[in-house]
């Protein structure tokens, strides 16, 4: 039987032999041939590469545009670190220049927090530190406000941006003087009230605390007057004052370490439905 299958398979096997045998000489023979075929090849080959040579630079270009946004808001971060210690820096040196110039006491707070809605500052130092109630609160500029609780290491201060905030003025160089307080709409203006329209009052002078309060000492700055004009059927002048200390930049501070003197606390007005704390 096998020999029956290798009779019919014998031509067949024989052509196989004879067609290898001759594609193996044409191609041994004929070289450009071989050329075309290893360019066409080559050609392949070349695309095939020149995609996985695009994608392998793709993810590197993604891996450093990962790199260079990494490193770019480092460099933000420290750059934004530098600027804020500068500031703070200058802060500071301001500070320990007016501790120089100051005949009071005082100790350098840090405002940890501010409650807009409430119109409070927490600062750091308390009753251990020699803090009580209704003690002045400064900065470089000018009055932040006063103490209104105090706890062992902090003390909450009401600014004088609060409707019960009041405090005895004076404007300089004229020496007239006043009571400051805020109306509760603009965070930039003050009013200066009880000052007569005889008085030469002008927009851009200054205005400073008086001393007729028993709780901040006479002669710090306030604020420039911003706008003045004549009350209708009043004998006084309706005069604004833009604060010189802005409470929202506000991170450093003073206490004055003065006790204060109740004696010397303007009065409470007597108005049905008003609670004034005129300091």
């Amino acid at each position: 039987m096998n020999v029956q299958l290798w009779e019919r398979l014998r031509d067949w096997v024989l052509l196989f032999v004879l067609l290898t045998l001759s594609v193996v000489t044409l191609l041994a023979r004929n070289e450009p041939v071989v050329r075309l075929l290893r360019a066409r090849a080559l050609e392949v080959t070349g695309q095939v590469e020149r995609y996985f040579a695009w994608a392998g630079s793709f993810v590197r270009a993604l891996e450093e545009n990962d790199r260079l946004r990494a490193e770019n808001i480092r460099l933000s971060s420290e750059v934004a670190r530098s600027r804020e210690a500068r500031q703070e820096n200058a802060i500071l040196r301001r500070m320990l220049g007016l501790v120089d110039t100051l005949d009071v006491p005082v100790r350098p707070v840090h405002i940890l927090s501010k409650d807009s809605q409430r119109r409070r500052l927490l600062i750091d130092a308390g009753s251990a530190e020699g803090v009580t109630e209704d003690m002045a609160v400064i900065d470089t500029r000018g009055i932040l406000g006063r103490t209104e609780l105090v706890s062992t290491h902090y003390a909450e201060v009401m600014t004088y941006l609060d409707t019960d905030f009041r405090v005895p003025a004076r404007i300089q160089p004229l020496r007239v003087d006043g009571i400051l307080r805020w109306e509760g709409n603009d965070p930039d203006r003050l009013l200066l009230e009880f000052v007569v329209k005889t008085e030469p009052v002008q927009k851009g002078q200054t205005v400073v605390t008086s001393g007729y309060s028993g709780i901040f000492p006479a002669g710090y700055p306030i604020g420039v007057i911003d706008s003045v004009a004549a009350r209708p059927g009043r004998n006084e002048l309706l005069i604004y004052v833009r604060p010189f200390a802005r409470l929202d930049d506000a991170t450093f501070a003073f206490v004055v370490m003065q006790k204060p003197q109740p004696e010397r606390t303007l009065p409470r007005p007597l108005v049905t439905g008003t609670s004034s704390s005129a300091r």
